[in-house]
């Protein structure tokens, strides 16, 4: 499963403080991206490696770390990429 694939590859690529993916695939039946295969995620990750980074940094870190995922099996995905101390702000 996909969000099977994109846990793993955000774990492996940042040992996560925090990960929560939603697979909203199923709310864009019918639509382009649904016929291709690939599904609409949300993902929220806590991480040192955002630490310093902006916000299009933490986006491209991500994507990175998904690699072939994002061609394929990810048609649509949603950012939320925080460092731990903006999560210990409340900004969750």
């Amino acid at each position: 499963m996909t969000s099977e694939l994109i846990k793993n590859a955000l774990t492996d690529a940042f040992k996560p403080e925090l990960l929560e993916i939603i697979d909203s695939s199923a709310a864009h039946a019918g639509h382009a991206g649904a016929r291709s295969g690939g599904g609409h995620y949300h993902v929220t990750i806590v991480a040192d490696g955002f630490e310093g980074k902006s916000s299009v940094q933490r986006h491209q870190l991500v994507y990175m770390a998904l690699g072939d995922l994002m061609k394929q099996q990810i048609h649509a995905l949603g950012i939320n990429a925080l460092s731990p101390s903006e999560k210990t702000e409340g900004t969750i």
